[in-house]
């Protein structure tokens, strides 16, 4: 009997993929478990098994279309086998919809009915919205057609008024991080190979990039403010321990000291690890660490470390160097790059000074690094008698960046983060 093939849901908020390769064609032997498609989500790109071995009969999806979980994609049998008329995933999907009651329906045939009335509804967002009590007509749908996706539930969910912020201690916001990251910064690209009068055919991340780009930029007001932090302690750590690092498989980079300082500045200033909605700010419990990894000409994509605040140094270090090899070899899974609460790029590993990077929606701001790079400062030596003594010097500076949300945070808080994560890296212990 013929298998179907069936688009699975690539993570626990991913409801819809694009098809971007078949690797099997019509007529081609299959063997089970082997890849058969290649199937993009949030710029992730994920091999499909098939789930039997045999022939491909019919292909279904065509590649470049973004269908939801549950869609039928292809068909495996034996050649000669005869194809069954599928069932249309709508009526699945409508009849699935009806066993779940959602608010305002009183039964199955009136749950039906306002599927009917919304267009497509997935299994799982009816399941959610009886467990949550929703009514799905007051909730606007951003998928195709304006499907009502699992994601718009969720942001409907996040938007209700927020549990009472538990402050912690004033000891416990001020404690300073005693983790060092290692590994995970974004690697310099080089330039694009293109000739002059070309036209480059835009990809999927480069789609993506492009929408999340604009999206962000016309949701929040964006300030950016500048500091400057010197990295001598850093510097000087990080020539101690790095080869303990490295006898623990860890690479420890620059860039795991600026998401160290981040990890005790978001402690310090809770305000900036926050996200808008339209009830109030939501403060988020969890520091979730988004870098910023570059993919060359393919764009860019940012793997999430979870609970970043809870990890040691070695954990964090591991962590973020096995996220930062994995997007570069495109072997990320969808939820890897989703739920960050704060985000940051060093952009400075190309050689750019500083800059003011986009927000990474919905969070309240984002981190820029520029260039790690040694220059004249003035500097004040306290004598032992107290008189102040200026001199120069020369150390190594980064110019350090926060991009903000006007509408959550002001320039104070702002100012006050940054500052907080400059201290941080100026007061690296040893």
């Amino acid at each position: 009997m013929p298998t179907n093939v069936i688009m699975p849901q690539l993570g626990e908020s991913v409801v819809e993929g694009t098809v971007t390769r078949w690797l099997k064609n019509e007529g081609e032997t299959v063997e089970e478990f082997e890849a058969l498609l290649e199937v993009n989500t949030d710029k992730v790109d994920t091999e499909i098994p098939a789930p039997a071995g045999g022939c491909v009969l019919k292909l279904y999806v065509a590649e470049g279309t973004t269908v939801r979980a549950g869609t039928l994609l292809a068909v495996i049998g034996q050649p000669g086998e005869t194809i069954p008329e599928p069932e249309t995933p709508a009526e699945t999907a409508v009849a699935a919809a009806a066993t779940e009651p959602t608010r305002g329906a009183s039964s199955p045939r009136a749950a039906a009915g306002e599927a009917a009335e919304l267009g497509f509804i997935s299994p799982v967002v009816a399941r959610m919205a009886s467990e949550h009590n929703l009514d799905l007509r007051q909730i606007r749908g951003t998928g195709a057609s304006g499907r009502i996706t699992k994601k718009d539930v969720l942001a409907h969910l996040n938007a209700r008024p927020a549990a009472p912020w538990e402050t912690p201690a004033l000891g416990e916001l001020f404690r300073p991080t005693e983790e060092v990251f290692g590994g995970g910064e974004a690697v310099a690209s080089s330039p694009p190979s293109h000739t002059a009068g070309d036209v480059i055919p835009l990809d999927l991340v480069r789609r993506a990039i492009a929408d999340h780009m604009l999206r962000s930029k016309a949701t929040s007001p964006h300030v950016t403010t500048v500091m400057e932090a010197d990295m001598r302690r850093v510097v000087a750590h990080r020539q101690a321990h790095h080869q303990a690092f490295a006898r623990e498989g860890v690479n420890l980079t620059f860039t795991a000291y600026f998401a160290a300082a981040c990890v005790s500045a978001l402690r310090a200033v809770p305000m900036v690890n926050a996200s808008w909605t339209e009830p109030g700010i939501r403060l988020h419990r969890q520091i979730h660490l988004g870098i910023a990894v570059s993919l060359g000409e393919q764009g860019l994509i940012v793997p999430v470390i979870k609970d970043a605040g809870q990890k040691s140094l070695l954990g964090l270090a591991q962590a973020l160097g096995d996220l930062a090899g994995r997007a570069r070899s495109r072997k990320l899974q969808p939820e890897e790059v989703q739920g960050g609460t704060f985000t940051i790029t060093n952009h400075g590993v190309s050689g750019s000074l500083f800059a003011t990077p986009i927000i990474n929606q919905p969070q309240a701001g984002i981190l820029g690094v520029g260039a790690l790079q040694k220059r004249v400062v003035a500097v004040e030596t306290r004598e032992a008698s107290g008189a102040v003594t200026d001199s120069i010097a020369i150390r190594p500076m980064v110019y350090l960046t926060l991009t903000f949300d006007h509408r959550i945070l002001d320039g104070a808080v702002a100012d006050a983060f940054l500052g907080k994560v400059v201290e941080t890296l100026q007061a690296w212990g040893p």
